[in-house]
C-alpha cells in the first residue's frame, strides 16, 4: 500500500458543538453479536499494536457504522425523536436485511477505515432513516451527499507521519469480515473518554 497521505492527525479533537458531558441522538449500525466482524477487528489491533499510542483501537462494544444524526440532547426534542423512531420503523420495515463485507483497510488522515461492500443497501437504510426525519423535521440534519459506509477499527491520536501506519498496514493480509444487517439503532453518544461511546434509545428492525 503506497499512502497518499503523508501525515496524520489527531481524531479526538473538539470538533463544533461538542464537549465533556455532551450527547447527541444519531443512527448507527452497531455489531453487537457479528463475531466475523469481532475477529477481523482484533486482528488489526493487534497488528497495530505496535504502534502503541500513535493510535486509539477500537474495542468490539464500541464498533460502528456512523449512519445519520439528528441533534444534541437538550436541543433536539425527545418527542420528535420518539416520532422520529415510529417513523423510522415503518419505512425500514420495507427494507429487508441484507448481508455485506466489511474491510480490507483504507487509511484515513484521522483513522483506520475498513468499508463496506456492497454499499448500496446501507446507503438505503440511510435514505429510509433521513426520509423518516424528514417526516416529523422540518429540515434533516447533515447533507445527503458525501457518505461513504465504513467501519473504524483505530483511530488516530496524534499529529504525525503516515508512513509508519501504512508499513503497518502493508503487513497485514486479513480476511473481510462478513455481517449481516438487520436493525438500524438510534443511539445516545458521547466521546468524554477519547472514544465513541454511547447507550441505545431504540433498535429498529429491518424488513
Amino acid at each position: 500500500m503506497t499512502p497518499e497521505i503523508e501525515f496524520m492527525r489527531n481524531h479526538w479533537w473538539w470538533r463544533p458543538g461538542w464537549s465533556v458531558g455532551r450527547r447527541f441522538y444519531t443512527w448507527h449500525l452497531t455489531f453487537e453479536g457479528q463475531a466475523d466482524v469481532h475477529r477481523l477487528a482484533a486482528e488489526y489491533r493487534a497488528g497495530l499494536a505496535p504502534l502503541g499510542e500513535a493510535l486509539t483501537p477500537i474495542p468490539d462494544r464500541w464498533l460502528h457504522l456512523t449512519m445519520q444524526g439528528i441533534g444534541f440532547v437538550g436541543e433536539a426534542k425527545e418527542d420528535d425523536v420518539r416520532a422520529i423512531v415510529a417513523a423510522a420503523g415503518q419505512r425500514l420495515a420495507e427494507v429487508p436485511a441484507f448481508d455485506v463485507e466489511i474491510g480490507p483497510a483504507v487509511l484515513d488522515p484521522e483513522a483506520i477505515l475498513l468499508h463496506v461492500h456492497p454499499d448500496g443497501p446501507v446507503r438505503t437504510v440511510r435514505d429510509a432513516i433521513r426520509a423518516a426525519i424528514g417526516d416529523v423535521l422540518d429540515e434533516v440534519p447533515e447533507k445527503a451527499e458525501g457518505f461513504t459506509p465504513h467501519v473504524s477499527v483505530a483511530y488516530s491520536a496524534g499529529d504525525g507521519p503516515a508512513t509508519p501506519v501504512a508499513q503497518a498496514l502493508d503487513g497485514l493480509d486479513l480476511a473481510p469480515a462478513q455481517a449481516r444487517i438487520s436493525s438500524a439503532e438510534l443511539i445516545v453518544l458521547h466521546r468524554d473518554n477519547q472514544m465513541y461511546e454511547w447507550e441505545s434509545f431504540a433498535a429498529v428492525p429491518l424488513g
